[in-house]
C-alpha cells in the first residue's frame, strides 16, 4: 500500500505514548523529543522514532546502530514488530 508523502503530512503529530503497566512485559520510556526506548523482560531491544504521524521500529541494542525494520501509524504495532524479532533471535 503506497501513501503519498502530502497525506503522511496532513496527519496530526503524534502525542507521547502512554506508560506501559507495570506489570507488563514491555516497557519503553521516553528518551528524547520523538525517541522510545523499547525494553522487553529488562534487555534493550530497539527503539522507536516518531517521525510526524508516523513511528519508526528501529531494532538493536544501540541506536547509532539500530536498523529500521517497519514503519506504522498504530503504537502497538511497533512495539509487536520489535517483540516478534526478538522472539525469531
Amino acid at each position: 500500500m503506497y501513501v503519498d508523502s502530502e497525506t503522511l503530512r496532513a496527519l496530526p503529530t503524534r502525542r507521547p505514548a502512554d506508560a506501559p503497566p507495570r506489570a507488563s512485559r514491555i516497557q519503553w520510556d521516553l528518551i528524547a523529543e520523538d525517541r522510545y526506548e523499547v525494553r522487553i523482560g529488562g534487555e534493550v531491544v530497539g527503539y522507536i522514532d516518531v517521525v510526524g504521524a508516523v513511528y519508526v521500529v528501529l531494532t538493536g541494542p544501540r541506536y547509532d546502530r539500530a536498523e529500521e525494520v517497519a514503519q506504522t501509524l498504530v503504537w502497538s504495532t511497533a512495539t509487536t514488530a520489535l517483540d516478534q524479532l526478538r522472539s525469531r533471535g
